[in-house]
């Protein structure tokens, strides 16, 4: 907050820096045009103050450049300006110096870039500079000039730099109270504004650390917001996706979008969908998806927000799942079919081995039931294996 607040007062003093030769140039056209019928030494005497503004504006400047205290600034260009204007009343020689009205510009410009307490000590200030500057020209320090006496008195002449000074006092007290709201508005708006920009901080952490893609679309599917984990799921940058379709990623997804906003109308839950992506390496990826409509504060749909995650991994897990159940599905129907066989064959075997214990070794018999029994033996061992 203090660094918004130090940048503020640097701007306000730049455009002062620039205001005050902008108003010496123009005073000086002005009054060259008005006194004399642009007369050498009228033209003289105002070169000469825009040369002294223009020195001054100089300086100012390199100080602006090399000092960071602004408020030490504002106050020493502030106090030459209050020198400058009684030099301006001194050097017109009237006490109804047209110049007068400058006072209460630096007054104001004071409270707007000191504070109050500043405001009221700058009219202070003016105030003393211009009864100094009316007694010298009057004479009512020393030796009165009747002809250069308001009306050739005495009594309203006082009564004229009364009046004046009163109005200084014023315009501080005007100033000063204007100076204290501008100052409150000015820190609840400095306030305002880190909130907002905290919050816009927050927001982009909080976007930025999700892990699942994050996408955010006009009305017309135009991509908006790319965040971190989409990139890195997608292979895309958010500067070169941002502005194209979404349907690059995602497929069309009219129909879902449709069918989402139905949903969300009679209050359920966001149906989930699945597409095929293309990265922009050119591998194929299964991305789930979810879309939700994106509100303004007037609660009028403006876009969609699609969160998605690579599903590549788990469908392929999945898959090898399924074919890994469907082998044991295959291995435990052979097995019954195994066990099905083997009863029979159980039942054959022994008879073959009673009949073959009655007949005589060297027959033909005994040979084709010694066949028999071998061949018997092997679904019974493969029926073992499972």
């Amino acid at each position: 907050m203090a660094a918004l607040e130090h940048t503020a007062a640097g701007s306000k003093l730049g455009w002062l820096i620039a205001g005050r030769l902008a108003t010496a140039v123009l005073l000086s056209v002005v009054a060259t045009l008005w006194t004399s019928s642009g007369s050498p030494e009228s033209i003289n005497k105002n070169l000469g103050l825009v040369t002294i503004v223009a020195c001054l504006t100089i300086l100012y400047a390199l100080i602006f450049r090399l000092s960071k205290n602004i408020i030490y600034q504002a106050r020493f260009q502030i106090t030459v300006d209050v020198l400058l204007v009684s030099w301006l009343v001194w050097n017109s020689n009237v006490i109804q110096s047209p110049y007068i009205a400058l006072y209460i510009v630096i007054i104001a410009i004071s409270g707007l870039f000191l504070g109050p307490r500043e405001a009221v000590v700058t009219s202070v200030g003016c105030a003393v500079a211009f009864t100094v500057c009316s007694l010298q020209i009057t004479g009512l320090a020393g030796e009165v000039d009747p002809a250069k006496l308001v009306g050739g008195s005495v009594s309203q002449t006082v009564q004229w730099v009364g009046l004046f000074d009163v109005a200084f006092f014023v315009v501080g007290l005007l100033s000063a109270r204007l100076s204290e709201r501008q100052s409150r508005s000015d820190v609840r708006l400095i306030a305002a504004t880190q909130s907002l920009a905290n919050l816009r901080a927050l927001h982009e952490r909080i976007v930025a650390s999700i892990r699942s893609g994050l996408v955010t679309t006009d009305l017309e599917g135009r991509i908006f917001t790319f965040n971190a984990a989409a990139e890195e799921i997608t292979g895309y940058r958010e500067q070169a996706i941002r502005g194209q379709d979404s349907s690059i990623i995602f497929g069309e997804m009219k129909d879902h979008i449709a069918e989402t906003l139905r949903a969300v109308e009679k209050g359920g839950r966001s149906p989930r969908f699945e597409s095929n992506c293309l990265t922009s390496e050119g591998m194929r990826l299964r991305l789930g998806y979810s879309l939700s409509p994106l509100s303004s504060e007037a609660g009028e749909t403006t876009g969609m927000v699609i969160t998605f995650q690579d599903l590549t991994q788990v469908r392929s897990l999945e898959e090898t799942s399924r074919r890994q159940d469907r082998l044991a599905a295959i291995g435990r129907m052979a097995a019954s079919i195994a066990h099905e066989i083997r009863n029979p064959l159980a039942a054959m075997r022994g008879s073959i081995q009673m009949l073959r214990s009655e007949m005589d070794k060297d027959s033909s018999q005994m040979e084709l039931m010694e066949i028999i029994l071998r061949e018997s033996d092997r679904p019974i061992e493969s029926s073992q294996t499972f």
